[in-house]
């Protein structure tokens, strides 16, 4: 049995971080990083069964063309996908009131929705980038056992390019969900490695007061390329989001709209439009899956 420790539910037995209960979710799921764009999304629902919020972390759930779908603020960092995905898990594959894993397990959809500037000059903004990788440069999903998930040779590789510091510990590559790639792809959509920051400023190379340990690691990562696969976009959650769906075995996938592109210098002239573009486009595929 689980101890009460361990797996904390809130006096109504809802999960403690999310305060949700497992009925309030569909199997599929998508992931906002924002609490606000959460209804940025559902607006185009036929109709929304459940709200509710607790912190950081807001959730909806309801109708979209006949397919029921939840969707869910996470908030920023690595730090806040093991929260979510521990606890989305704990909803459909743990008996709440017994405290015993289920014996059988039931795998979720999990999308996520974000934005994100672009690395590489010919990925243009008002373009959707899809992480088939996600490098982790976060510390966070090495106090799970994670060898069976990773993509070795990408990540020495990696190791070997940027001359990594081991001490600030070492990343690790895991890949999308098959399933869900070929869901969701199209011509439209670039495909390459997503690196998941463990921070915003320094972990990303943002010196505002602050020496940083690698002045010239975005140069590195600009230039880095592996079987063809560059590192297309710099953001706080993917990696993570792969590798705790991976270990518990939930499909997921990382969608961005390109909002600026560093490598060209420039700004989309309406990206609330590339990002509600991105959302309608998710949104009628996951419709379409049976």
């Amino acid at each position: 049995m689980i101890q009460s420790s361990e797996l904390i539910l809130n006096p109504d037995g809802s999960v403690y971080h999310l305060n949700l209960k497992p009925e309030h979710i569909a199997n599929d799921i998508i992931f906002v990083g924002d609490q606000n764009r959460v209804e940025k999304i559902t607006q185009f629902f036929d109709s929304i069964e459940f709200s509710t919020q607790k912190r950081e972390f807001k959730t909806q759930t309801g109708i979209f063309k006949g397919k029921r779908i939840t969707v869910m603020s996470t908030g920023i960092g690595p730090d806040n996908i093991d929260i979510v995905v521990n606890e989305l898990d704990a909803l459909v594959n743990i008996n709440l009131e017994t405290r015993q894993p289920k014996e059988e397990l039931t795998s979720l959809n999990i999308i996520r929705i974000g934005t994100s500037g672009s690395l590489q000059k010919d990925i243009p903004v008002d373009s959707f980038v899809m992480s088939k990788y996600g490098l982790g440069l976060d510390n966070m999903l090495r106090s799970y056992k994670i060898d069976r998930i990773t993509e070795e040779a990408l990540g020495e590789a990696f190791l070997l390019h940027t001359n990594w510091d081991i001490r600030k510990g070492k990343p690790y590559v895991v890949r999308c969900s098959e399933k869900l790639e070929k869901l969701i792809e199209s011509d439209r959509i670039f495909k390459g490695i997503t690196a998941t920051a463990g921070g915003f400023y320094g972990p990303q190379g943002r010196v505002l007061r602050l020496e940083i340990q690698d002045p010239e690691l975005n140069n590195k990562m600009d230039n880095f390329n592996f079987n063809d696969n560059r590192i297309t976009n710099l953001e706080m959650e993917t990696a993570a989001i792969y590798g705790l769906s991976a270990l518990l075995g939930h499909n997921a996938l990382s969608l961005n709209a390109i909002i600026a592109n560093r490598a060209s210098g420039t700004f989309s002239e309406d990206p609330y439009k590339a990002v509600d573009e991105l959302i309608a486009y998710a949104l009628d595929k996951l419709a379409n899956n049976s």
